[in-house]
C-alpha cells in the first residue's frame, strides 16, 4: 500500500492535550465525545510508543538514526488533525498524519485513496494492523516513487526501555490469541488481557 508523503504544515510544538481534556471534560459527553476519550486515554496508556506533545523536527531528530520502519506516534502540529505517526524510511523520517472522523481513526491520503483505507475504532487497533500486514505480508522498505512513501511499519520507537512484564506479553499475544486457554493463574491473564495488540 502507498500513501502520499505529507509535507509537515509546520514545526508548531503544539500537542492537543487541551482538545482531548475538552473531548472527555464536558459534564455530560456526547457519544462521539466518550468514544474518542477512551480511545485517546487508551493510547495514553500504551506502554512506550505514544510520544505526546513533539514538533516535526523533535521527531526527526528521534528517528535520524533509527532503522527503516521504525515509527512513534506523537500528538499532530496540525490543527485539523489530533495525532501523527512518524516513521523512518528510505527517504528519512516521514510523517503520516492519522484522520478522525464519524468515531474512527484511518491514515489521512489523498481523497481517491482515502475511501479504500481501513478504518479502526483506536489508535492502538490501527497501529497493530499495519504493523502486522507489513509482517504478514514480508513488506520491504521501498525508495519514494512519484511523490509516495511505501508504508512499513515494522516497530516502534521507545523513549525507555519496556518493562519486562510488558514484553512478555507482547510475545505472547505473538504467538496465542487464546489466552484464557493458557495454564496460567487468573491474575496474570487479566494483565495479558489489558493489552491485546502484538506491538
Amino acid at each position: 500500500m502507498t500513501l502520499r508523503c505529507l509535507e509537515p504544515s509546520g514545526n508548531g510544538g503544539e500537542g492537543t492535550r487541551s482538545q482531548w481534556e475538552t473531548a472527555g471534560s464536558a459534564e455530560e459527553p456526547s457519544p462521539e465525545a466518550a468514544r474518542l476519550a477512551k480511545a485517546l486515554r487508551e493510547l495514553s496508556q500504551t506502554p512506550g510508543w505514544y510520544w505526546g506533545s513533539m514538533t516535526v523536527n523533535e521527531a526527526k531528530e528521534k528517528l535520524k538514526e533509527a532503522p527503516e520502519g521504525t515509527f512513534l506516534v506523537r500528538d499532530s502540529s496540525h490543527s485539523d488533525y489530533l495525532l501523527t505517526i512518524s516513521v523512518k524510511t528510505s527517504a528519512g523520517p516521514t510523517n503520516l498524519r492519522i484522520e478522525y472522523q464519524d468515531g474512527k481513526f484511518r491514515l489521512d491520503s489523498i481523497i481517491c485513496v482515502k475511501s479504500k483505507l481501513k478504518q479502526f475504532d483506536s489508535v492502538v487497533h490501527l497501529i497493530d494492523y499495519y504493523v502486522q500486514m507489513c509482517k504478514d505480508k514480508q513488506t520491504g522498505p521501498e525508495a519514494p516513487r512519484n511523490g509516495t512513501v511505501h508504508l512499513y511499519l515494522t516497530k516502534p520507537l521507545y523513549p525507555s526501555a519496556p518493562s519486562l512484564q510488558h514484553l512478555c506479553r507482547l510475545t505472547i499475544h505473538r504467538c496465542t490469541a487464546a489466552v484464557w486457554g493458557l495454564p496460567l493463574p487468573t491474575r496474570l491473564k487479566d494483565y495479558l488481557e489489558e493489552y491485546k495488540f502484538q506491538v
